[in-house]
């Protein structure tokens, strides 16, 4: 009968859980979802070195001093985006900690006279930064509201998104992160300086803001796609870096997290940053420590140094370690669940009305927290304080407006403290160090911790996706740190052993949470042990990680993927589905593909644009036996280029010679949209009827050796090209027809040789003279096709 009920009860959770919205798409119809998502507004990047006439004109008149110039610079550029997002969190940690001083120090000391006054204070406090935080976000930077992790993470993944990259957005974020944190509410700043980072890296990269006049001609050297993702990598490694004061952490979570691509030139330059960011952040605060920055040297930055905490663990509390990961895995895919819920319904039916309606939601919300974080107290009796410990330091009851443990909020008695105002009245980092805290045994009840939980679980969830920057580690650390003391009272009870911490239970809560609701791994538990300064909690966090995303995965997918396919991110994850091995390239490919001739019209060129949304087109060309011939791809940018521009115009139909010099007409930046912008469109060229009437020639500017795959190969083997390669197109052709030859790992082996222009091959061991990419036929007569017989093409981009 016992065990009936169980399945019973098994079954009725299930349906209980179908009832919210999934992510996850009918199997049946994956191959439907393929053909009918054009990009929902979005748009792809080009990561692939286009290796035409104009780039190889191009690298001629560089030379090879520009290799090690360019090494240079971009490793200058890794300085720069290091101390700029040191900065950054440095000011916004400064002020939030100063914002919050005030606001309690005035609270406190009102409520020495009247609770009334002291609460009003405090809801006018609060709701007048939450304001501000929002009517930035509304009316000056729209894109900076959530975390933009999703967002940044599209764009490493290949995805660039309008105004994701703006200085108003890199000024919405810091600016809005005050307001939203220093207003009480359940989020926190440490995703928000990810985007932080990566806005300043982006802005770096292109020379600043040309549209408020904030550009420099010297910083102007990567503007390509492929340059500009190398320092967004860094600038999202500098942001963790930054907020949780993690150097190692950021350069895993950069790797593991958002970015798709990696070398070990990167991973140096990434490693350097974030190494800039500790140093930065090390400086500020000791400079702050001499009492310059107000508030800030009682605050912080995030740092729980729990280092005086447990020493060791025995066998027996692996069991109520393990059920921390079991409850983190749970409550954190509750978590992603509900928050999806919220947020696709926030998205479709209340914040289509307008930014009225957002603002005043963001204010609600912030009175609601003011209320419940004021009033709960109020209804909490206050404990006696435990006696006291000169070597600890944990001064009962704290003086009004202090940090630290043991706060006295409305206690009748002079020697008492309310255990639910030490978690609530606090900054959540003061808060968090407070659960984090040894030797505070019984500090907190558990009514208070169950209380504290429920009521922050929901604020967290009601929060997320309001209009104003919002991050999530810090209140999954609340979460997670909460329950995990609860568990550590209850082990403390059982064992009775006077070497188990109920702060550790909550370090281990905090990492569970945020392994069930964000995925994370190797990164996590790197940061976890470098703000915990304990190397000995490594293999409990571990432990309680591991566990956590297993039961997480078996419900739905990381908070950071759900809220991307929300948002309509076409996110390519690492793995492709498994219902792809059944499907062929030919059976993915869209549309037919458009195509030009290599000398084409004008006036046609306009007409397809306009016609159009493709971002990629064939060449063809025709052999003096007139076979049609694919020559190469032309990009939709550069055809905006040449347009734009003029210069290539001709009378005459018939081919130019690519052999003279196209870098004195062209710099291959002006073919390069800036990040995060919608670039010019067809709309914008103002063109006459005798401009209409002239032709280019295509065939300078066109990609020769875009990637080409046989139509029969599985959509897997497809979809793990595109995403290693970071493509953006990719042709699918009928089986070729014959084998130039075969190459093999050791044809790749190439020795440099005392002469730069000969190269020695291992596998032959014969001296070979580099080919001459300038050499070609003329009149149309291509010798060597691209390739022969194209069938169809997925250009749309």
């Amino acid at each position: 009968m016992l065990s009936n009920q169980l399945q019973n009860g098994m079954d009725r959770a299930k349906n209980m859980w179908s009832l919210l919205p999934n992510t996850d798409e009918n199997e049946d119809d994956l191959l439907s979802i393929l053909k009918k998502n054009d990009g929902g507004g979005v748009e792809s990047l080009d990561y692939e070195v286009i290796e035409n006439y104009a780039y190889w004109d191009e690298q001629a008149q560089r030379g090879k001093l520009f290799v090690g110039y360019s090494v240079a610079v971009k490793w200058l550029y890794a300085l720069f985006i290091g101390i700029g997002t040191g900065l950054a969190a440095v000011f916004i940690n400064m002020a939030v900690e100063n914002f919050a001083g005030w606001k309690f120090s005035l609270t406190f000391a009102l409520i020495q006279k009247s609770y009334v006054a002291g609460f009003i204070v405090y809801l006018a406090i609060n709701l007048a930064l939450v304001f501000s935080s929002v009517y930035i976000v509304t009316h000056f930077a729209p894109a900076a509201a959530g975390s933009g992790i999703p967002e940044i993470k599209g764009y490493l993944n290949g995805i660039d998104i309008h105004g994701v990259l703006f200085f108003r957005t890199l000024i919405g974020k810091i600016f809005g992160s005050i307001g939203s944190v220093g207003g009480g509410l359940a989020l926190g700043k440490e995703g928000p300086l990810v985007h932080t980072g990566a806005c300043i890296a982006s802005l770096l990269g292109q020379g600043g803001s040309a549209k408020y006049h904030l550009n420099s001609r010297w910083l102007q050297v990567f503007k390509s796609d492929r340059d500009r993702r190398d320092l967004v990598t860094c600038g999202c490694a500098a942001g963790v870096a930054a907020a949780f004061r993690a150097p190692v952490g950021g350069v895993l979570f950069a790797l593991e997290e958002v970015t798709s691509w990696w070398k070990s030139q990167l991973l140096w330059r990434v490693f350097f940053t974030s190494a800039v960011v500790a140093v930065v952040v090390r400086a500020a605060m000791g400079w702050c420590k001499s009492g310059k920055c107000g508030h800030f040297g009682s605050g912080g930055f995030i740092i729980w140094d729990i280092s005086d905490g447990q020493e060791d663990y025995s066998f027996a509390e692996l069991l109520p370690m393990t059920v921390i990961g079991v409850i983190g895995g749970l409550l954190g895919a509750l978590f992603n669940q509900l928050t999806l819920y919220i947020t696709y319904w926030r998205r479709n039916h209340l914040h289509k009305k307008g930014n009225r309606v957002k603002i005043i939601e963001a204010c609600l919300i912030s009175v609601l927290t003011s209320i419940i974080s004021f009033g709960l107290p109020l209804l909490r009796q206050c404990t006696p304080c435990p006696k006291p410990d000169p070597e600890l330091g944990n001064e009962c009851p704290r003086p009004p407006g202090t940090y630290g443990n043991y706060v006295n909020f409305y206690c009748s008695k002079d020697n008492e403290y309310n255990d639910l105002a030490t978690i609530f009245f606090n900054t959540q980092d003061d808060a968090i160090r407070n659960l984090f805290s040894a030797k505070t045994m019984h500090e907190f009840s558990a009514r208070s911790l169950l209380t504290f939980l429920v009521m922050f679980y929901t604020l967290a969830v009601v929060t997320f996706g309001t209009a104003v920057p919002a991050g999530q580690f810090v209140p999954g650390i609340m979460i997670g740190s909460t329950y995990g003391r609860l568990v550590g009272k209850f082990v403390v009870s059982f064992y009775k052993k006077p070497n188990i911490e109920e702060g550790t239970y909550a370090l281990l809560g905090a990492a569970s949470f945020l392994g069930g609701s964000m995925r994370m791994t190797v990164s996590l538990c790197v940061i976890m042990v470098e703000i915990s300064n304990n190397l000995k909690f490594l293999p409990l966090i571990m432990l309680v990680l591991l566990m956590s995303k297993a039961v997480g995965d078996a419900f739905n997918e990381g908070l950071y993927e759900e809220q991307a396919q929300l948002k309509g991110i076409p996110l390519l994850e690492s793995r492709p589905k498994y219902q792809m091995r059944k499907i062929t390239a030919k059976e993915a490919c869209g549309k037919r593909v458009v195509s030009f001739p290599r000398v084409v019209k004008v006036a046609d060129v306009v007409g397809i644009l306009r016609s159009n949304r493709h971002n990629g087109f064939p060449v063809i060309d025709y052999a003096r036996n007139g076979e049609t011939r694919v020559i190469g791809l032309m990009l939709r940018s550069y055809l905006l280029g040449l347009l734009q521009s003029k210069v290539d115009f001709q009378h005459s139909p018939l081919p130019s010679d690519p052999r003279g010099s196209i870098s004195s007409r062209h710099n291959l930046n002006e073919f390069v949209k800036p990040a995060s912008s919608k670039g010019i469109s067809i709309d914008d060229i103002n063109l006459s009827s005798e401009d209409l009437e002239m032709y280019i020639d295509l065939l300078p500017y066109l990609n020769p050796s875009p990637y080409i795959v046989p139509e029969d190969m599985s959509l897997t083997k497809v979809y793990n090209l595109f995403r290693q390669l970071g493509l953006r197109h990719l042709f699918v052709v009928p089986r070729p027809s014959n084998v130039v030859g075969l190459i093999t790992r050791k044809d790749l082996l190439i020795e440099d040789s005392e002469d730069s222009d000969a190269m020695e091959l291992q596998s032959t061991s014969v001296r070979a003279r580099r080919p001459d990419r300038r050499v070609h036929t003329r009149n149309g007569d291509v010798e060597s096709p691209l390739l022969n017989g194209l069938l169809v093409s997925n250009t749309d981009g």
